[in-house]
């Protein structure tokens, strides 16, 4: 596996490469993932693209150094500083809060991007509690505050449960990231420094329209945390294309590559 470490400012981003290919795709993976995750991929795409999948902040060996937010800005600085980007668009592939980041950095730059397949993707709507608290200060505090006293957040959390206010996907998900102490520490860390990633799907809509960019958007028809209802107001887009396959969120598996591969390719 060809992994590499870049400097960049006063960090360390930790990136993968796989394959050989004339053409750039640049991969953002999910939250609590790494760049590893796309090296299956190789042998269905390695041959037409080299793949670059860097390691987000606070996600695998990347060391995150920053005050300030991760930016879009951040983000081409260091595809540009691998020296695989030579100033021809590239493609991009994301998955879940990667395909957030990625419609950001389609409505931001535009004309450096000449396709985008967007796998189970975060970003479709405005969530409430993600919003209060990332992007507000008191919502930044009290999200600080729950990640280090979360008693009332897991009760608020099973009561809604039992009266049928959220699904029982939604909390075991939860509580997969949330039961653990560091997994709250890396929480507020990972949805804080990813805050400035805010996509405008109006903006993107019509980007990929005057364009011509193609925008694949896949999902899976048992997934309940991000559903493919959201991508409806995209649809009406003729370069804007939804795929729904028989499986749950965790889309980014080998079993799953004949239906992502391909959308690739023209």
């Amino acid at each position: 596996m060809p992994q590499h470490k870049l400097a960049y400012k006063e960090s360390v981003i930790n990136y993968y490469t796989y394959g050989s290919g004339a053409k750039v795709l640049f991969c953002l993976h999910g939250y609590g993932e790494t760049g590893s995750s796309f090296g299956f991929l190789e042998n269905e795409l390695g041959i037409s693209y080299t793949l670059c999948a860097i390691d987000l902040p606070f996600h695998g060996e990347t060391t995150w150094k920053q005050r300030g937010p991760f930016t879009v800005h951040d983000m081409v600085a260091i595809l540009h500083a691998t020296g695989l980007q030579k100033n021809v668009p590239f493609s991009m592939l994301a998955y879940s809060m990667g395909g957030r980041a990625a419609m950001h950095l389609l409505q931001q730059f535009p004309d450096r991007i000449d396709r985008a397949v967007l796998v189970a993707p975060d970003g479709l709507h405005l969530n409430f509690w993600y919003w209060l608290s990332t992007q507000t200060s008191v919502g930044n505090k009290l999200f600080d505050t729950t990640m280090n006293h979360p008693r009332w957040f897991f009760g608020f959390l099973d009561g809604a449960g039992k009266v049928g206010l959220l699904n029982k996907s939604i909390i075991k998900f939860v509580h997969h990231f949330l039961d653990n102490e560091e997994e709250r520490t890396l929480l507020y860390k990972r949805w804080t420094v990813m805050r400035k990633f805010k996509p405008d799907l109006q903006l993107v809509k019509k980007i990929c329209g005057e364009k011509s960019i193609p925008l694949h958007l896949v999902f899976g028809s048992y997934d309940r945390i991000i559903l493919s209802k959201r991508a409806a107001s995209l649809q009406t887009e003729k370069n804007i294309h939804v795929k729904i396959i028989e499986a749950g969120h965790n889309l980014m598996k080998e079993k799953y590559v004949h239906e992502i591969a391909p959308l690739l390719y023209d």
